[in-house]
């Protein structure tokens, strides 16, 4: 027997679902409460018993959205022959799922920071990217790939730099060729921080 609390979580992922859908292909902006609830098969009431607003369904798409790609991510970066060309594959990986004309690019980086704020949207693009190139960082200088320094400024570059450069390669006329470009450079920009001999 269904008990009521797995009912309600069924009807909160229905509801996380149909909006990730929705926000994916349309837009925030051009979603209603009324296409969410439709999409889901759930009375509206039911969407508005779960979430206040629009918003906060957004900010559960865009926290749920957010953990898959930073699992993709991670899992790109641990086939890596070492830390630096796991930040490589990973940034890459990151690249191509924003830019692969799915929902994820519009969630995450068109929406994402118009809806949250570029305050709340830092935050948890911070929690569930942040970690990884600080752990990185703190292998390539562990095993001597990388000269011993302060993490977390170096981190806050390179993060600021990625960020940025996930923007370009989402609006880009030619996404391939721009991931290409990137990585490229940022491939230079890590090798600039390996021992010189």
């Amino acid at each position: 027997m269904v008990t009521q609390a797995e009912r309600r979580e069924a009807t909160r992922s229905a509801v996380i679902r149909a909006a990730t859908t929705l926000f994916g292909t349309v837009g925030f902006a051009a979603t209603t409460v009324d296409q969410i609830a439709g999409e889901a098969r759930v009375a509206k009431g039911a969407v508005y018993h779960h979430f206040a607003n629009k918003e906060a369904i957004f900010a559960a798409v865009f926290e749920v959205t957010s953990r898959e790609v930073a699992a993709r991510v991670a899992a790109a970066g641990r086939l890596a022959v070492d830390p630096l060309k796991g930040i490589s594959e990973g940034t890459r990986t990151y690249f191509e799922i924003c830019t692969d004309g799915g929902p994820i690019g519009r969630i995450i980086l068109t929406d994402g920071p118009a809806v949250l704020g570029w305050r709340v949207w830092r935050d948890i693009d911070r929690q569930h990217f942040g970690a990884m190139v600080p752990a990185a960082l703190a292998a390539a200088m562990k095993t001597g790939l990388v000269d011993s320094q302060p993490i977390e400024p170096l981190s806050a570059l390179l993060l600021g730099a990625v960020t940025e450069a996930a923007f370009v390669c989402a609006n880009s006329h030619a996404p391939e060729k721009a991931i290409e470009a990137f990585i490229s450079a940022l491939d230079a920009l890590l090798q600039g921080l390996c021992p010189r001999v």
